[in-house]
C-alpha cells in the first residue's frame, strides 16, 4: 500500500515538473524570450554598471538631499502602515467568524479587503494619480489603500486561529461583546498582527520608491529626476542608501519580531 502511494506521489511529482518546464519554454516562445541571449548580455550588463554606477564627489554632495527625501519615503511608509492596521484591525473584527457580528458587515469586510489587496499598488497609485495629482497625499492613499486590504486578510486569519476557550469563557459568564473582543481576541493576536505591521513596513518601503516615481514624490521621485538625466553616480547612491535603509528596517523588524512572539 505505501509502495503503491509512494509510486503515485512521485508520478503526480514528475508530471508537475514536466508540465513547469513545457509552461516555460511556451511562456518564453510566446514573449519571444531568448534564454541564451539573455545569459550572454549579463557580463556586458555587468560591465556597463561597474563602469557607470560609482559614487563620486559631486554625488556625495547630494546626500543631504537624498536623505531628506528617505526620510520622507520611510515616514510615509510607517504612517500609511500603522493608520491602516487600525482600519484593518476594525474589519477584520467584523469580517472573522469568531467576532462577526452578522453576515452582511463580514461580506462587506471581506469584499473591501479583496478588492484592495487584489489590485497593485502601482494601479492604486495611477488611480489616485487622476484624482489628486502629484503630491504626497497620492502616495499615502496609495500605500494606505493596498495595505488595509493585506492587513485586513491577514488579522482575520489570525483572528480565526485564536482559542475559542477564553472567548466561550466570557461569554458563559456574561461579558459584552467588545469585553470578549478586548480581552480575549486581541490580545491572542496581538502579537501576530504587530509582526504583520512590521513585515507591512518593510514591503511599504521598497514599494514606495516605485510609487514616488509615479507621484513625484520621496526617494523615487529622486531617483527617477536623476536617472533621466542620466547622472548614474547620483543614481548609484541613490540605491545604496535605498538598500541600506531597507536593511536596516529589516534587522529592527526581525529583532522586535523575537521578542514578541
Amino acid at each position: 500500500m505505501n509502495e503503491t502511494v509512494l509510486k503515485k506521489r512521485k508520478f503526480q511529482m514528475t508530471m508537475l515538473f514536466l508540465g513547469v518546464i513545457v509552461l516555460t519554454y511556451l511562456s518564453a516562445w510566446v514573449t519571444d524570450y531568448g534564454f541564451v541571449s539573455s545569459l550572454e548580455a549579463v557580463p556586458g550588463a555587468m560591465l556597463w554598471m561597474a563602469s557607470n554606477l560609482l559614487v563620486n564627489g559631486e554625488a556625495l554632495g547630494k546626500l543631504p538631499d537624498i536623505m531628506e527625501k528617505l526620510l520622507e519615503t520611510v515616514f510615509m511608509s510607517i504612517a500609511a502602515t500603522t493608520i491602516a492596521a487600525a482600519l484593518s484591525l476594525f474589519l477584520a473584527i467584523m469580517g472573522s467568524k469568531t467576532t462577526m457580528v452578522n453576515r452582511a458587515f463580514g461580506a462587506v469586510s471581506r469584499f473591501v479587503a479583496s478588492l484592495s489587496r487584489n489590485i497593485p499598488v502601482v494601479a492604486w497609485s495611477l488611480i489616485l494619480l487622476l484624482s489628486f495629482g502629484q503630491n504626497s497625499v497620492t502616495g499615502f492613499l496609495a500605500l494606505f489603500v493596498g495595505t488595509v486590504g493585506f492587513l485586513t486578510r491577514a488579522f482575520i486569519e489570525t483572528i480565526d486561529e485564536a482559542a475559542l476557550g477564553s472567548v466561550e469563557a466570557l461569554r458563559a459568564t456574561g461579558a459584552t461583546y467588545w469585553q470578549i473582543v478586548s480581552k480575549a481576541v486581541v490580545p491572542q493576536g496581538l502579537p501576530q498582527m504587530v509582526s504583520w505591521v512590521l513585515f507591512m513596513i518593510e514591503t511599504n518601503i521598497r514599494s514606495a520608491t516605485l510609487v514616488g516615481i509615479l507621484t513625484g514624490t520621496g526617494i523615487g521621485y529622486m531617483f527617477d529626476m536623476y536617472y533621466k538625466t542620466m547622472n548614474y553616480e547620483v543614481v548609484a547612491l541613490i540605491t545604496i542608501t535605498i538598500v541600506l535603509a531597507v536593511i536596516l528596517i529589516e534587522l529592527l523588524s526581525t529583532r522586535i519580531r523575537k521578542v514578541i512572539l
